[in-house]
């Protein structure tokens, strides 16, 4: 009989004690981090060596979770994108909050497995995801999942739409079957789209971006007559997918509009409400968003306008039934049985994808109910109306130029002097933005309009203040005199 000790390993820590304050250290820290975040740049560029120092080879040894540690408060902490920075306004990127941090290492710790099963983690999901339906106007029996980012809501519920209004069983025949299916959208609509329909099999080409008006929304005659055409040349419309702020300059297309137009032509009617769906959660502003509650489906993030950290999204719809029809399916090792842990079966891997998927809900559910939703709704308010003072802030300035309306959270300028074409202004303003961002006094991001190159604010962040705007804009002022400067006088 053997009676030498096993021997066995395990990723549990040999000495909890100094794992226990050492954790209590990061916990430490990690609040310091936001609490400190105005004292430090924006935004800081990574030194030659720090980049470099990531090209070390895989560590087949172990060492000290403490020296890890330090390593990563030198070399990863400092150099982020700097979106939980108060002059952030980069791209449409939220800020997290301290509470939803928390509320990550909690369900860490727990790590349950959220294709359902019979836990209480699977309950708060569908708890979260009704609270949200209800905020959106949606029925108490519509469904809902939660994913990683507004692309895959979208997509998914693409799907969906498809496999609704394709009119043959697209799940067992695919697309080799029937009629060219085709998607509507506006001509601003967001990236996620195209790759959407490129990953889906239906082609860029199916994706029909209709023209825009003056004010960025989409235009419906134009839509109409798309339709009309392509139903003529034999094609099958299936969806139209109307969008509640879009990326470039935060219009809402007229939602009450397309809801119509959609059950005009029996088309599914989605929308992208990635920021902007949270507009309805405010007296003041939800009419922004009037009609995206006839929708067929929804997609929003919760890590942008409701600020938790990455990565928390999920997307409605309307008719639970064509929701599952779309995604379920089953196997031998995945039975369910009325008792057990997996009773109650797995209702969130048959609402989508993935089968293996983390406990996201536990931020909101917490964030939720220790802020409520009106509390919500005041940062969506004071984002707006921030944004408001800025863009007036730039139509009182003979040096700045509104380059789209502002009629939510996203502004547009540039710096402009007489004389310069917009080449040269396009140029002068790019220069403009890098040095913004370089010096670390804020982080917009930019785009371009008819062809001349924006500086834009995209403003979901909770922690801004009106000096903060200012102190942006009188920076803005101060380089690009300094650039228009240099130029002429690299001109003599």
């Amino acid at each position: 009989m053997n009676t030498k000790p096993e021997s066995r390993v395990t990723l549990d820590p040999e000495n909890w004690d100094e794992f226990r304050a050492l954790a209590h250290r990061m916990v430490d820290d990690a609040l310091d981090y936001l609490k400190n975040v105005r004292e430090r740049p924006a935004w800081q560029p990574m030194p030659p060596e720090v980049r470099d120092s990531f090209a070390a080879p895989v560590p087949l040894r172990g060492a000290d979770a403490a020296q890890v540690y330090a390593d990563f408060r030198q070399r990863i902490m400092p150099y982020t994108n700097g979106n939980i920075h108060p002059r952030f306004w980069g791209w449409v990127q939220g800020t997290g909050t301290p509470l939803g941090m928390m509320a990550d290492m909690l369900a860490a710790a727990m790590n349950p497995h959220m294709a359902g099963f019979n836990q209480a983690p699977a309950l708060v999901e569908a708890e979260v995801l009704r609270w949200i339906a209800e905020l959106m106007g949606y029925p108490a029996n519509s469904s809902g999942l939660l994913v990683t980012g507004g692309t895959m809501a979208n997509i998914l519920a693409l799907a969906v739409a498809r496999h609704a209004k394709c009119g043959f069983d697209i799940r067992k025949a695919g697309l080799q079957s029937g009629p060219k299916l085709l998607v509507y959208g506006s001509a601003e609509i967001h990236n996620w789209a195209f790759k959407g329909m490129e990953f889906m099999g239906m082609g860029r080409e199916a994706l029909r971006t209709v023209p825009v008006n003056a004010d960025y929304t989409m235009d419906l005659c134009a839509l109409r007559e798309m339709i009309r055409r392509d139903r003529e040349a034999g094609h099958q419309p299936i969806c139209l997918i109307g969008t509640a702020g879009t990326v470039n300059t935060g219009a809402f297309d007229d939602l009450e509009a397309l809801a119509e137009m959609a059950r005009e032509h029996d088309l599914w009617f989605h929308v992208d409400g990635a920021f902007g769906a949270w507009a309805r959660i405010s007296p003041q502003y939800r009419h922004l968003a009037a009609g995206m509650e006839k929708s067929d489906s929804l997609g929003l993030d919760l890590h942008k306008w409701i600020s938790l950290p990455f990565e928390c999204a999920g997307f409605l719809v309307r008719d639970s039934r064509l929701h599952s029809d779309a995604f379920a399916s089953t196997a031998s090792y995945l039975t369910q049985y009325e008792r057990g842990v997996i009773a109650g079966g797995l209702r969130f891997a048959n609402l989508g994808l993935d089968l293996t998927r983390g406990f996201k809900a536990l931020k909101i559910w917490m964030q939720f109910k220790v802020h409520g939703v009106e509390h919500f709704a005041r940062v969506i308010e004071q984002n707006i109306q921030d944004v408001e003072y800025l863009a007036e802030r730039i139509r009182q300035s003979d040096e700045l130029e509104l380059l789209a309306p502002a009629p939510s959270n996203i502004v547009c300028f540039r710096y402009v002097r007489p004389g310069l074409s917009d080449a040269e202004l396009n140029q002068l303003n790019t220069e403009l933005l890098l040095r913004i961002q370089e010096q670390g006094i804020a982080v917009p991001s930019a785009t371009t309009l008819n062809g001349k190159f924006a500086l834009r604010v995209a403003n979901v962040n909770h922690r801004s203040t009106r000096s903060d705007f200012d102190e942006f804009l009188d920076a803005v002022l101060k380089l690009g005199r300094e650039i228009e400067a240099g130029v002429k006088q690299m001109a003599r």
